[in-house]
């Protein structure tokens, strides 16, 4: 009698043992996607559920049924958000941060060095996703961010002077997207970052960079907790037009190699995520992806795991329309990704590898606004992009900061040189976001255009302004700049000087991979002896 006794108390504490965690395995989230037609962020009695919406915890996607209606796993980490499709704006806060998501961590954030998610608590009955009917369209604009990356309060000001006062209630572009490196290892800068973007009046997507991270944070998945608590999920996609968006945390901490560091490339959660996620967006669309790191390894580095590029590549082997971006580099690069690097389609996939709004680290001479010039190592100078989509197309343009939108390119040539004299001298021409794909032209005094050569040097221009800081004799305002980086960027050819002593008109002409034309003009002089 007594042994069945202990049988049975022994069958009662395991119940109790494994009953939380048959519950935590069998846990759900449930709720509704319906269109906020009074965009209270409430579900009014007349407002209806929208059905065929995709609903991520991350992991798993499902689509909303007839009534608005999901259901999905749910454990004890997890950010639930709603896919946005076309047609639809999401609520935005203070910030003008899209509201698209819900953070369960019921027992909240690590203790780490910069705070993280506070103690949510159960998930409520219903977690619901209000999206804001809108026009449907096919062409549209999107201003995209490179590394803005304070490390101090003082460069948080440079950010907003130099580059986000130009764009303050900027015009005909539906949302913009920081591509990582919000700020520069310090995390109680998000908020001042966040109140540094809002003034441009439109949704703002962002991007983790490996200066958001906590470093403290013992797994890669407890990298992102302060990020998480201030801008949502690292991890996440949406629609707009005939686009689909994913936009992903590209960072592996610590590195798996040796513990230390980062690397390049993606956990198997983020792979599964993706192939979830793609399984409801149509073959016609473009499929747009954001990171930080690129996806690219010039000069024959290592930055990326080669199996986790490959991963992805196999999961878009069927969207013949494809664009992914990065930053990272605080350089300028249009990369064109083939067979060799594990494409596997026969038309090259397009990476644009960003330049960055701090430019060089927010180095250089200060300008008339006490903003440091910063212009990149590869003689991009410090700005942004506007990429403008039709239907699955799309087109892409470097706007430098301070600059009217025509300077695409800078013309280094002699001011002066003496005529008939043999001359080393030449004309090199950095068109910023420029690739051996490109045609450029030049000519002089309205004569022959002639073809220039792509060469891959350091541009003479940027050696220029950094040479002035090894040969002032007092001291300048600013910082020096970094040591120059090869441009990918740059052309080159002879500058004529038998022609006749006078001025004359160096004219230079772009044609883009886009068929975007760019010109500009520079003068110099002949003299005779």
């Amino acid at each position: 009698m007594k042994t069945v006794k202990n049988y049975w108390i022994r069958i009662v504490i395991c119940f109790f043992l494994v009953a939380p965690i048959y519950a935590a395995a069998q846990s759900v989230v449930r709720g509704l996607v319906y269109e906020d037609v009074n965009q209270n962020s409430q579900k009014d009695r007349r407002e209806k559920g929208i059905p065929g919406v995709a609903v991520s915890n991350g992991l798993e996607v499902v689509q909303t049924n007839a009534k608005g209606e999901y259901e999905l796993p749910a454990s004890d980490d997890q950010i639930i958000f709603v896919i946005k499709p076309a047609g639809y704006y999401l609520p935005v806060n203070e910030y003008n941060l899209p509201q698209f998501y819900t953070i369960h961590k019921p027992q909240g954030s690590p203790n780490l060095k910069y705070k993280g998610t506070d103690p949510t608590g159960k998930l409520p009955r219903s977690v619901d996703f209000a999206l804001i009917p809108a026009e449907k369209k096919t062409d549209f604009q999107v201003l995209v961010f490179g590394d803005p990356q304070p490390y101090t309060q003082q460069e948080v000001d440079f950010f907003a002077q130099g580059i986000v006062s130009e764009l303050e209630q900027v015009q005909g572009v539906d949302f913009g997207l920081s591509l990582g490196d919000l700020v520069g290892d310090n995390l109680d800068l998000f908020s001042p970052y966040k109140q540094a973007v809002a003034p441009m009046g439109i949704p703002w997507y962002n991007v983790m960079g490996n200066h958001d991270m906590n470093y403290d944070g013992e797994a890669d998945h407890l990298a992102d907790e302060t990020f998480e608590t201030h801008f949502g999920p690292a991890n996440f996609s949406f629609n707009h037009g005939q686009v689909h968006f994913i936009v992903l945390d590209d960072i592996l901490y610590p590195d798996p190699r040796d513990g230390r560091g980062y690397w390049g490339g993606f956990r198997e959660d983020q792979l599964q995520f993706i192939e979830n996620d793609l399984q409801f967006v149509p073959k016609d669309h473009l499929v747009v992806l954001a990171f930080h790191i690129p996806l690219s390894e010039p000069d024959g580095g290592d930055s990326f795991r080669d199996d986790d590029r490959n991963r992805l590549f196999e999961l878009l082997k069927d969207y013949p329309h494809t664009l992914s971006m990065s930053a990272h580099t605080h350089l300028q690069r249009q990369d064109f990704m083939t067979a060799e690097q594990g494409w596997l389609r026969e038309q090259p996939h397009y990476h644009f590898n960003a330049g960055t709004t701090s430019g060089d680290w927010y180095s250089g001479q200060l300008n008339e606004q006490g903003v440091p010039i910063s212009t990149m190592r590869d003689g991009t100078p410090k700005g942004y992009a506007f990429i403008s989509f039709s239907g699955n197309d799309y087109k892409i343009r470097y706007k430098v900061a301070g600059r009217s939108p025509d300077y695409q390119l800078e013309i280094f040539a002699p001011k002066v040189l003496e005529q008939h004299k043999r001359t080393s001298a030449g004309i090199a021409v950095n068109f910023f976001m420029g690739s051996e794909r490109d045609t450029v032209y030049c000519r002089i005094d309205n004569g022959e255009w002639k073809r220039m050569s792509y060469v891959n040097d350091y541009d003479p221009s940027y050696l220029h302004l950094l040479h002035e800081w090894d040969f002032t004799e007092k001291l300048l305002d600013g910082r020096r700049p970094s040591n120059p980086k090869a441009s990918t960027h740059l052309w080159a050819t002879g500058i004529p000087n038998n022609l006749e002593p006078g001025d004359h008109t160096i004219e230079v002409k772009v044609t883009d991979q886009f068929g975007q034309t760019f010109t500009q003009t520079k003068r110099y002089r002949i003299e005779a002896r």
